[in-house]
């Protein structure tokens, strides 16, 4: 037999024994990586060489009921991704509130500081004299 075929047969070998639950030379994962650690051969044998028994076992996976392992890890990143861009939409809109509210009190500060500085620049005396009191421990 010719390596090539040889590496189909140990695929197809592997391939049943993980469908069946007897793994042997792998953790029995539903993965290509398990696969490929089954069968013996580089996992590039799968994904470049073999892309139909790669396929196949997929297909195998899903036609019982199953979901490969990376599928389930991506659909899993994928709530997780998708409640963080809720959190993120959440976060960017009291962004947006807090700063309509901090440059309406800008302005606010900026009109009042305005109106300060034009008072200090008319003319006028800059102190103001109280009218003092008698001090009530002395006696006039």
């Amino acid at each position: 037999m010719s390596p090539a075929s040889d590496e189909r047969d140990r695929i197809r070998a592997a391939m049943d024994r993980i469908l069946l639950g007897t793994a042997q030379n792998s953790n029995g994962a539903l993965t290509i990586v398990a696969l490929a650690e089954e069968a013996g051969v580089p996992r590039n044998a799968l994904t470049q060489r073999h892309l139909d028994l790669k396929n196949d076992s997929y297909a195998q996976v899903r036609a019982r009921g199953h979901m490969p392992d990376s599928e389930v890890r991506l659909r899993r990143q994928i709530v997780k991704l998708k409640e963080l861009r809720r959190e993120d939409a959440r976060e960017l809109k009291q962004l947006q509130t807090d700063v309509e509210h901090l440059v309406r009190a800008v302005n606010q500060l900026t009109a009042h500081n305005r109106q300060l500085r034009n008072a200090l620049s008319q003319p006028g005396p800059p102190v103001r004299a109280l009218p003092t009191q008698p001090h009530p421990n002395r006696t006039p």
